[in-house]
């Protein structure tokens, strides 16, 4: 039968559970368990597709599709696993099911409330993710206390009653601050969260204490043990590391995973965490260093670019590369121009939606273009260099994207509506559909042209990247664009759709309308990445860029 662990967090928010639940995961995948992780989100929206990545951050798309919570990310890179739309639910797709069955009169009549029916809704869907799984970690998201995670927590009260306490085991995340005018840190906050959720009937069964000053001292610990109830041994110290990839070992040597595979009955071998050594180990003593620009628009948050810029600590790590990242706003460019460019080895223009810098990440391509700088340009950042050389090569004046500019005279990126998903299925798209309805999602087959860079850098010629856009490259622009050497290396396993392009004559130019920054992880990197990073570093050392952007 499946084990269930359910973390929860208090005190404030942003503390590292997904980081704590990806780690924990890992360690128990490390002692030969089958795990799973789920993350249960408090808000109302249905999924946070069309949610703004200033207010949510990156919305990470799984395999099958589903546009999900950026922790999901963090579940994949620290594990085997791979997310489906079931390991991520919220508050809004809880209520849309249950009204949707009351309507269908499914409940006969009765009152529909939050206990049962809302309680009996989220049990069921932990439940169905468990099955097949030794054990299922169940990350609450918000913070004990909130009004909106509170029937979450009363069904994982109900949870831990119906499978008994060797099936469900309490988490609770906590910060334990450093106060410096008292020179000492104080353990009041922890106890009072541990109250807050001993008062909904929820009591912890190990206590991970964020601090930012050193592990947690014993006194501290043995303070916290007896207010809140828990074993000593069971308060975990969870201080800031060098690295996120860090966590798992400093779990596992505060005895975290021993004292979950024994108050749960779980017969394994002990950790084996040579991977993650070996991760650690090369992320910290890098052989070389470089400099890149990611010239995106959503700046303000940069969780906006979470898979990215781990995508790009991977290559890092398995290039043995410190990569130095130069995070440049587009529309300071479109303002200033192209001079902080000048002093980087590499440019990457991620995904985006809308007219706002746009015309920026456009002018970045055309620089990588004309000064022979590694590019690399993922879904909009693909648009972006087809426009480029359009205008700035073919000679379409005014080339544009339909989803900017719906009249313009070469329509050189448009909505596509129609393509074949993953099963060979059709799925189709108009302009009146609604936003989240529209998106060509999750994983499709790409056939690499063989000899091409990309089929180069993959090794295959058949691969399966994740997808998330609503535009594509209008093929009726393919010959202009392949004349002047914007050529196709990647397409739709039906051939109709444009999946990579490159430049021939360019040093390493690569764009692709998928994001494989979402199947990076840190064991494994990702070809396209690490060659991105090979190239800048090949770049940096036949002209190293000084500080005043020139080269020696």
């Amino acid at each position: 039968m499946t084990r269930f662990i359910f973390v929860t967090g208090g005190v404030v928010s942003s503390l590292g559970k997904g980081i704590v639940s990806s780690s924990l995961a890992a360690l128990l995948e490390a002692r030969q368990l089958k795990v799973n992780v789920l993350k249960m989100d408090p808000y109302i929206n249905v999924d946070p597709g069309t949610m703004s990545p200033f207010q949510h951050g990156e919305v990470f798309v799984t395999a099958d599709g589903a546009e999900t919570d950026l922790d999901l990310g963090n579940y994949e890179r620290f594990t085997r696993a791979r997310m489906s739309r079931d390991n991520n639910f919220t508050t809004g797709s809880i209520y849309e099911e249950v009204i949707r069955r009351e309507r269908r009169g499914d409940y006969l009549g009765a009152t529909v409330q939050v206990i049962p029916h809302i309680t009996d809704e989220i049990k069921r869907r932990i439940k169905t993710v468990g099955e097949g799984y030794d054990v299922l970690i169940v990350e609450c998201g918000g913070t004990v206390g909130d009004i909106e995670s509170q029937p979450f927590l009363e069904a994982i009260r109900q949870m831990r009653l119906e499978v008994g306490i060797t099936h469900a085991l309490f988490i609770h995340l906590v910060l334990v601050p450093y106060v410096p005018s008292a020179g000492e840190i104080k353990t009041k906050p922890a106890q009072h969260s541990v109250k807050e959720l001993r008062s909904i009937g929820l009591q912890p069964d190990v206590l991970v204490c964020r601090t930012s000053q050193g592990p947690l001292p014993p006194s501290a610990a043995s303070k916290i043990a007896l207010f809140t109830n828990v074993e000593e041994r069971a308060v975990i110290s969870n201080q800031d590391m060098q690295t996120i990839y860090q966590v798992p070992q400093a779990l596992h040597d505060e005895g975290m995973d021993d004292i979950v595979v024994e108050k749960m009955g779980l017969e394994c071998p002990p950790a084996n965490l040579e991977e993650w050594n070996r991760v650690v180990d090369a992320q910290l003593h890098p052989d070389r260093t470089v400099r890149i620009a990611i010239v995106g628009k959503y700046l303000e948050l940069l969780d906006a670019y979470a898979s990215l810029i781990e995508a790009i600590k991977h290559a890092g790590i398995h290039t043995r590369t410190r990569v130095d990242i130069d995070f440049i706003d587009a529309e300071d460019i479109e303002r200033n121009g192209t001079g902080v460019l000048d002093e980087v080895s590499a440019i990457l223009v991620p995904g985006g939606f809308g007219q706002r810098g746009f015309e920026g990440k456009i002018t970045a391509a055309r620089y990588a273009r004309e000064n022979q700088v590694p590019y690399l340009g993922i879904c909009y950042g693909l648009h972006a260099a087809v426009i480029d050389v359009a205008r700035n090569v073919c000679g379409f004046e005014g080339a544009h994207s339909t989803e900017i500019d719906a009249t313009t005279g070469y329509p050189v990126i448009g909505l596509i509506t129609e393509w074949l998903d993953v099963e060979g299925k059709i799925e189709q798209r108009s302009d009146d559909d609604d936003l989240g309805g529209t998106m060509r999602l999750g994983e499709q087959i790409c056939v690499l042209n063989q000899g091409s860079n990309a089929q180069r850098l993959y090794d295959a010629q058949i691969v399966k990247e994740r997808h998330r856009h609503r535009f594509e490259v209008n093929n009726q622009y393919l010959s202009d664009l392949e004349s002047k050497g914007l050529v196709v290396s990647g397409r739709s396993e039906d051939g109709e759709l444009v999946e990579m392009l490159e430049l021939v004559d360019h040093p390493w130019f690569v764009a692709c309308q998928f994001h494989p920054e979402f199947t990076s992880s840190p064991r494994d990197g990702h070809p396209l990445f690490s060659g991105f990073i090979e190239a800048a570093n090949d770049r940096a050392a036949a002209a190293p860029v000084l500080k005043d952007g020139t080269s020696d």
